[in-house]
This record gives C-alpha cells, sequence and structure tokens, in this order.
C-alpha cells in the first residue's frame, strides 16, 4: 500500500488501492488507519492525509522547511484578502455561483475566482438549470490539502454574533 501511495503522488481513493491490491475496502480501510498511526507515531519525515475519501503521501509540515530548501521551491504567494474572502464564501456555501459571490461581496470577482481556479483551489461544479446555465464552483481536494483538514465540514465554525448582535443595537 505504502508503495501505491508513494508511486502515485495525487490523492488516491481507498476503492483504487482496494482493486489494485485486490483486497477489499474495508480491510484497505483498517491498513491505511494503522499505516498513518505508525507514520504519525515514529520519527517519519513523511505522512499520509486523508482528503475526502481519498489518501496521499505527503511531507510531515515540520520538515516542510528543509525540503524546500533541499528543492529549491518557492512558496505560492500568499492569497489576498480579497481571494480569501471569496474562497471563504465558496467553501462555506459552495457549490455557489460567481453571481452568488459577487452579491455578497458587492464586486465582481471575475479575476479572483479565474486565479483560484489555476490555483486549484476551486473547481467547477455543475451549471445550475437557470437561463444561461451559469457555472457553480465549490473547493477541490488540494484547498483539503492547502488548509489541512480531511472534509470542508472540519472548517472552523462561522460566528454571526457580532452581525446579529449590530441588527439588535439599530432596532
Amino acid at each position: 500500500m505504502q508503495a501505491v501511495l508513494f508511486a502515485s503522488g495525487d490523492p488516491i481513493s481507498a476503492e483504487r488501492i482496494s482493486v489494485a491490491l485486490e483486497i477489499d475496502k474495508s480491510t484497505v480501510l483498517k491498513l491505511m488507519k494503522n499505516l498513518m498511526d505508525e507514520l504519525d507515531s515514529d520519527d517519519s519525515g513523511i505522512c499520509i492525509v486523508q482528503l475526502g475519501e481519498k489518501y496521499q503521501m505527503c511531507t510531515k509540515p515540520e520538515h516542510a522547511d528543509f525540503v524546500r530548501r533541499a528543492l529549491d521551491l518557492r512558496r505560492h504567494s500568499p492569497l489576498s484578502s480579497a481571494a480569501m474572502e471569496v474562497l471563504a464564501i465558496i467553501a462555506y456555501n459552495q457549490p455557489v455561483t460567481k453571481a452568488f459571490v459577487e452579491n455578497v461581496r458587492g464586486v465582481d470577482c471575475s479575476s479572483i475566482i479565474s486565479n483560484l481556479s489555476v490555483q486549484n483551489l476551486i473547481e467547477e461544479k455543475g451549471r445550475l438549470d437557470l437561463p444561461g446555465k451559469p457555472l457553480q464552483y465549490g473547493t477541490t481536494l488540494n484547498f483539503l490539502k492547502c488548509f489541512g483538514v480531511s472534509s470542508v465540514d472540519e472548517l472552523p465554525k462561522l460566528e454571526l454574533e457580532s452581525v446579529n448582535a449590530s441588527n439588535s443595537a439599530d432596532e
């Protein structure tokens, strides 16, 4: 299983591993859990992360700087606050249209959505059955990996108390 994860490079599903190794999926899931625990508890420089229903072998975060220096990798430029805002709107409300994002923000978001797509943080998730058939967007496995979560359900909960408190004060 380690060889399959290593050679894949990209996230791979337990189902696909199951087919490749000719063992049932439940056994793959048990073996994956054991391998994840084993790599977590030793001094290994690698770990296995779960991204949705897929798994990927990665460098442990504490070793990332060493790998980056050894491979002379440049960090991706950080996202602007506007890009983070658009990404948050999409992540918490997906699937959403560009029009929805622009309605929430009150400004054109075409270039930001395009850049987030190029960075593989969001992707097209189909079209709405409305006139013009607008595209819907959602987050990618790369988004999960970049933010260190297995699913969008693990994102911090939004706190709307300050909005509600200001609305109550206006009444």
